[in-house]
């Protein structure tokens, strides 16, 4: 059993990696340990096949630098709320890594799977923590939950300057060869909206975002709680 500091879940393999690859990079590069859960497999995306996105999210795991990249194989547009099954999945897999924080797509989104998916990840933290429930695992209490961005944004309640690092992001995305590639006359690609012109997209929504701060790029994140911080500067000696 490998055990993470840090948990992303993503409805699919390329969530996270569009939504906060900079921050997971940043991360690992830190030493702390970062692990990716992708709910499903991915089976009704227009192009590519399960076999091949399995194999570019492995190499843009690797870009990444995570300890461990997992797939629940729930249904790829079958993703609900309601079910219990799919919950215990998840619930199971947090109580399996133990995480001290978890990310979750942002609710708000245009893909039905990203809201899912959020809603499962925030049923699925609450009940991980009840010992109770699925008695026969030991229950684990995650200390933060956050939500990153793929289609829609918001105004973010923080963000992560990652302009060091966005080299390592761009490398990560274009792993998904099958999803980013735009469609040329006599190829088996389907014209998709993340295939046209999508990653410079991403990339001018993390430069906009950035400028907010003066970062040249940024990602960033929702909290459904206060964000808690000990000093808003360091302390100095023993000053208080």
């Amino acid at each position: 059993m490998e055990t993470v500091d840090i948990l992303v879940f993503g409805a699919h393999a390329d969530d996270a990696e569009i939504g906060m690859s900079g921050t997971i990079l940043k991360h690992t590069r830190a030493g702390i340990t970062v692990g990716l859960c992708d709910l499903t497999r991915s089976e009704m995306s227009s192009n590519g096949t399960v076999e091949n996105r399995f194999l570019e999210a492995d190499e843009a795991a690797d870009v990444l630098g995570v300890s461990l990249r997992s797939n629940l194989g729930l249904p790829d547009r079958g993703l609900s709320a309601t079910s219990k099954d799919q919950i215990d999945a998840v619930t199971q897999e947090i109580r399996l890594r133990k995480p001290r924080i978890v990310f979750a797509p942002y609710w708000e989104d245009r893909h039905p799977d990203h809201i899912a998916c959020s809603r499962i990840v925030q049923e699925a933290v609450f009940n991980a923590k009840l010992r109770r429930y699925l008695p026969e695992t030991e229950a684990v209490q995650v200390e933060s939950l956050y939500f990153y961005f793929i289609n829609d944004t918001a105004d973010p309640d923080l963000v992560v300057d990652i302009s060091d690092v966005y080299a390592g992001k761009r490398r990560a995305l274009k792993a998904y060869k099958s999803q980013f590639t735009a469609p040329e006359i006599g190829k088996d690609i389907v014209a998709t909206p993340i295939n046209q012109n999508y990653l410079q997209r991403v990339e001018a929504r993390d430069a906009l975002l950035g400028q907010k701060r003066m970062y040249t790029y940024a990602e960033g994140f929702m909290s459904k709680l206060p964000y808690s911080v000990d000093y808003f500067l360091p302390k100095k000696g023993n000053e208080i």
